[in-house]
């Protein structure tokens, strides 16, 4: 990593720094420090998952109020990720680096806090923000302290702290919220954020860029106001306040911004002489397409990991712990079968075993498709490794068909926005399938409430049964008897109807995995020269 000026202070090394940077071992040191942060970041887009219901109880919200707790902190993330390369060129790497660390736990202390499901979602968001200036910037650290030789393997343990937290986060969240309530997934944070904080004042030197640059306002408000108008569009359609619906005055209001705010974004970055994302990237069409499938992944993904604790705690009685520890499986296949697909992608077409991992995570939401409220542990186990698997398979080759025609002066910054464009495929995920999810929710509560014939033999002998079931435990007057009853035979009606729901949302986002295929089919490959390594950029 070229461009950057060193600030001295007198010490041996850099300012800022305890440690004699010159030791062989400082870089790890470093990395070990980063791979801190980089666990809590990414943990906190997993963890909140299973705390859901549990949060939604609490503040006693609908699922299309508590999807904000999710997106909040995905759009922070999403926006702020892009603009952190500038602040940290013209602040410094440290800075910026304690600055987000400091943001994220600030954060989740407030989230911990939280007295209602505004300031939880406007929490969440400051999380976010910590959390987008973490990741990148922890990354650029790394790819600078360590020389070219070995960066490889430092950004591989840098990805493991990644892909460790997505199969523990939803493991340590449920057992949070089980041994203590859903606001200690968000205390554990301070404890480890302020160790991070210390270690990272101790540990890193500072450095700022040699070349300065003004930053891209427009472009930066121009698209935070499209994602954030975009997804407040998607998913209010259907939301219990909105009477209007999808042709309400508001939901209008806000596909009209957000188309507003697309355009200026483009006219900005084409237009700029230092643009916050290169669209020029674009212009590779292997990365276009590549770029394509990881935000339908994202959008099919995402979405589907938001729903599958909802289901398992709320129709099928899991415990949180119990609904994170299924998770557990999905990391460790990804990790085992990902080298794997790098040496399937040094012999064959690296478009087979994409595909190959496409068609698995379409399975694993295909089979996701039939569950009921009497599913058994295996038949929600199975579709999680065909997932893992899937996972494993896609990544890698995708990733290097991608930057077969990326100049390695801008490798970074095409890495970046991989991340950047999964992430906000992840919300439009979340706010699609929870709106899909409402919508279905409402047809199969209408259907199923109309095949109740109420003069029906069947009907009353269900009915009278229930009667007396509740007059042997709780006792009344037999007016009070009847009306218990019928609350059971509704209740009963609703929970059904929220399965199949979720059913047809799981069906919904099967459809939308297999269009990935067309994006990578005609992906361009060519055969790599012989020694050339596999760079995954998950």
């Amino acid at each position: 990593m070229t461009g950057f000026t060193s600030v001295e202070n007198g010490r041996k090394g850099y300012a800022g720094s305890v440690l004699d940077t010159g030791h062989s071992n400082y870089k790890w040191w470093v990395l070990a420090n980063v791979m801190i942060g980089t666990f809590m970041v990414v943990l906190d887009a997993t963890i909140v998952n299973v705390a859901l219901p549990k949060i939604m109880a609490t503040f006693g919200i609908p699922i299309d109020t508590a999807e904000w707790v999710l997106n909040g902190y995905l759009i922070a993330f999403s926006v702020v990720l892009p603009a952190s390369g500038w602040f940290a060129d013209h602040i410094g790497y440290k800075t910026v680096y304690m600055g987000g660390l400091f943001l994220f736990t600030l954060g989740s202390f407030l989230c911990g806090m939280a007295w209602n499901e505004t300031a939880l979602i406007f929490f969440r968001v400051l999380q976010g923000i910590g959390g987008g200036f973490l990741m990148p910037v922890g990354m650029a650290i790394i790819l600078h302290e360590f020389p070219f030789e070995q960066r490889g393997t430092a950004l591989g343990f840098w990805a493991i702290a990644a892909a460790g937290s997505v199969s523990f986060g939803p493991l340590i969240g449920g057992y949070l919220v089980d041994r203590f309530n859903w606001n200690a997934i968000f205390y554990v944070n301070i404890p480890v954020g302020i160790f991070a904080l210390v270690a990272t004042w101790a540990i890193l030197r500072e450095y700022k860029s040699e070349h300065s640059r003004s930053f891209d306002f427009v472009g930066f408000i121009s698209m935070a106001t499209f994602m954030v108008s975009l997804l407040l569009a998607l998913a209010d359609g259907n939301a219990a306040w909105n009477t209007g619906g999808w042709t309400s005055p508001f939901i209008i209001t806000n596909f009209i911004i957000a188309f507003v705010g697309l355009v200026v974004f483009f006219i900005t970055e084409f237009t700029v002489k230092h643009p916050l994302i290169n669209l020029k990237l674009f212009r590779s069409f292997n990365y276009s397409m590549a770029n394509a499938v990881f935000f339908i992944f994202g959008l099919s993904a995402f979405g589907s990991i938001f729903l599958l604790p909802l289901y398992l705690q709320n129709s099928l009685g899991y415990t949180a712990y119990q609904a994170g520890a299924i998770f557990l499986p999905m990391g460790f296949l990804q990790g085992i079968v990902a080298p794997v697909a790098g040496v399937l992608t040094d012999k064959i077409n690296p478009k087979i075993p994409a595909v190959l991992g496409i068609l698995l995570l379409g399975w694993s939401w295909y089979l996701n498709g039939s569950l009921s409220l009497f599913s058994m542990h295996s038949e929600v186990m199975f579709p999680i490794y065909l997932r893992g698997l899937g996972m494993g398979l896609l990544f890698t080759p995708l990733s290097t068909i991608a930057i077969t025609d990326i100049q390695k002066k801008d490798m970074a910054q095409a890495s970046g926005l991989f991340n950047v464009i999964r992430q906000v495929g992840g919300s439009f995920g979340v706010a699609i399938v929870g709106a899909v999810l409402t919508q279905r929710t409402f047809f199969h509560t209408a259907v199923d409430g109309q095949s109740i014939h109420q003069y029906s033999a069947t009907y009353q002998h269900i009915l009278y049964g229930l009667k007396n079931f509740s007059t042997m435990v709780l006792s009344g007057p037999p007016a009070l008897e009847f009306q218990r009853a019928k609350a059971l035979v509704l209740s009963d009606v609703v929970r059904q109807a929220i399965v199949q729901a979720t059913d047809d949302t799981f069906l919904f986002a099967f459809a939308v995995m297999m269009l990935c295929i067309i994006p990578i089919m005609f992906l361009r490959t060519r055969r790599k020269p012989k020694g050339e390594k596999v760079v995954s950029m998950e």
